[in-house]
């Protein structure tokens, strides 16, 4: 174990983060301004929770404000900033047989239920399943999602493959959405209702509950990422000319 190897950190955070590629876009840039190494498990939102109060990772970097907020309540994170945010689409085939398209959410999801719709549910207590939960629950649809609902328990890429492969419906995160290779005959269907927004907070895992983390450390990359210099990286991440997430943390 050199130096080397003990200046890294574990961040627990998100499929969507990671699989929209973010990653690999801003922490080579936080490695050069800090010498820091991060180290991420990617995995739903509430598994990242979990992870963190096993004290298991020493920052999180998650989508799911009311779990972030009662987290920090708990003594488990130390304070929870806002970083930036993107929304949530309704994907579904192109065709659109059972006639979701639209801005309003609730509709749509009303419309999926009613003619039984093939629906790919991620099922895995993420940030995005406890949206796509809430959009269920306003529809006061909670237990007739229609029969075609399917919960797959697995991370975004996995349920839009699922989605693109069986011509189903699905919700997904655009990062990830644009980032996806395989779209067979998706395309998004439902987007811009102000409930889609999603919003992505960071926050340093308490070194009162667990000594061992490495809050200094970890508090350095919560600094920066909320800087004007970290957030000018997640700013300047684009596929195809489109921006997949948008900094908005209020320091």
């Amino acid at each position: 174990m050199g130096k080397a190897a003990a200046q890294s950190i574990t961040m627990a955070s998100t499929t969507s983060t990671e699989q929209s590629g973010l990653f690999a876009h801003l922490l080579p840039a936080f490695k050069q301004a800090s010498g820091l190494d991060v180290k991420v498990v990617a995995l739903g939102t509430g598994q990242a929770l979990d992870m963190a109060r096993r004290g298991d990772a020493d920052v999180l970097f998650v989508h799911d404000q009311a779990a972030e907020e009662k987290f920090v309540a708990d003594g488990f994170g130390v304070q929870r900033f806002a970083v930036m945010y993107n929304d949530f689409i309704l994907i579904g085939p192109k065709a659109d047989p059972a006639g979701a398209r639209g801005k309003d959410i609730v509709q749509a999801l009303q419309k999926l239920a009613a003619g039984n719709a093939p629906f790919i549910s991620r099922g895995d207590k993420s940030g995005t399943h406890a949206a796509e939960l809430r959009y269920w629950k306003q529809a006061n649809l909670d237990n007739a999602k229609g029969s075609g609902y399917r919960e797959c328990g697995c991370g975004m890429g996995p349920a839009l493959n699922i989605a693109a492969s069986s011509g189903a419906y699905v919700l997904a995160d655009r990062g990830t959405w644009l980032n996806f290779k395989n779209r067979a005959d998706l395309a998004v269907l439902v987007e811009g209702d102000k409930r889609l927004f999603n919003q992505y907070g960071v926050m340093v895992v308490n070194p009162a509950k667990h000594p061992h983390v490495k809050a200094q450390d970890a508090q350095k990359f919560v600094d920066w990422v909320v800087s004007p210099a970290g957030q000018k990286v997640i700013a300047d991440y684009k596929i195809g000319g489109e921006q997949l997430f948008f900094p908005n943390a209020q320091r």
